[in-house]
């Protein structure tokens, strides 16, 4: 059965199922034949120089439609698509939470056979029978943003790892100050499992020699709510007389940090870096109250998905670690544990290229 055949087959199955008003899980009646098809196309072997298909029609589902951050991600994966010969198509809700909206999203795209799904899942096991069973339909998962369960995507494509936005903040702020000095962080919720990650590298980071004379006094949470991270700034100020700098990873704490700092006696004198938009930002880079901030560049994580959903179809890789595939001018990528791509180290921040970004 050839793989439209069976996407056909397998649409009117879903067709069929959502008719009836079966769960997209229960009940279904795929032959075994047809499992044992989709099984041999998981477990098939990767060709890293297979002709790269065109016409194919990739469908991108974000977290959550009109949403800056997520226009300028998939406008991305529009460009790459239209640079690779294939097709661009965005659907989606106008909540970041409407799982039950993703999922219809899935079970929809499936019946239209497209050919691959990029989706920033709302939830990491919500999606996950919608996605299994488009899967099992032969079509290519890519999860971008934020991640599935491992079982429920082909692959995913990662912003950024851990690691390098943890060490990456350090260095920057490192930098501004000329190495030495009192520093604090400046986190979102104190259970919050990301924050920590990256902490807990940064910390790592300022064990090295290079920053002997940098001391980290502590690290105050502002729960991603404004009001308090904005009053947490001033507390650290107050606290530390001798601060030189403030590292927030998080987009609303360095954004109430900046609005504290841009009007205070400290404007320019104690530095502000971490993870924050440059749409959030714009104002205090070019006023003088932070020299440059980090995050990634969503166009590129989009024109990598688009990439990675291409060679998924066409064969140069399955998804398994160690593989390896080209993405255009970005350059080659290769598949690491539990199937990720990362897209690479963060994207820098500052009055040169700031309006080069609007998200």
């Amino acid at each position: 059965m050839s793989q439209k055949t069976r996407r056909l087959t397998a649409a009117l199955a879903v067709t069929t199922a959502l008719v009836l008003g079966a769960s997209a899980c229960g009940g279904t009646t795929k032959s075994d034949s047809d499992k044992g098809d989709a099984k041999s196309a998981a477990a098939g072997k990767a060709d890293p120089n297979a002709k790269t298909k065109k016409g194919l029609t990739v469908a991108f589902l974000p977290k959550q439609v009109n949403n800056p951050y997520f226009t300028t991600s998939d406008n991305g994966g529009k460009k790459a698509l239209a640079d690779l010969g294939s097709k661009y198509k965005e659907v989606g809700t106008s909540s970041g939470t409407d799982t039950s909206g993703q999922v219809s999203y899935v079970n929809t795209l499936t019946q239209q056979q497209a050919d691959a799904i990029a989706v920033s899942a709302q939830d990491p096991g919500a999606l996950c029978t919608a996605l299994k069973q488009a899967m099992k339909n032969g079509v290519s998962i890519v999860t971008y943003d934020s991640d599935t369960k491992v079982d429920c995507r082909n692959v995913f494509v990662s912003q950024a790892s851990a690691e390098d936005l943890g060490r990456t903040q350090v260095q920057e702020m490192a930098k501004q100050i000329g190495n030495k000095g009192e520093i604090a962080i400046l986190s979102a919720a104190q259970t919050a499992t990301n924050q920590n990650t990256w902490i807990k590298y940064m910390k790592d980071e300022l064990k090295k020699p290079a920053y002997k004379d940098i001391k980290l006094v502590t690290t105050a949470y502002g729960d991603d709510d404004a009001q308090k991270s904005f009053q947490q700034t001033q507390g650290l100020l107050q606290e530390h007389p001798k601060l030189k700098g403030i590292i927030s990873p998080t987009t609303v704490g360095i954004k109430a940090a900046a609005q504290y700092l841009s009007g205070s006696k400290y404007k320019g004198k104690v530095k502000l870096t971490g993870l924050g938009t440059p749409n959030d930002m714009r104002a205090y880079v070019k006023n003088g109250t932070v020299e440059a901030f980090e995050l990634w560049d969503p166009a590129k994580l989009g024109a990598l998905a688009a990439h990675t959903a291409v060679a998924l179809e066409s064969g140069q890789i399955t998804g398994k670690a160690g593989e390896k595939f080209k993405a255009g001018d970005m350059g080659e990528y290769t598949i690491e544990k539990d199937g990720v791509v990362t897209l690479g180290k963060p994207t820098v921040f500052n009055k040169k290229n700031i309006d080069d970004y609007k998200f």
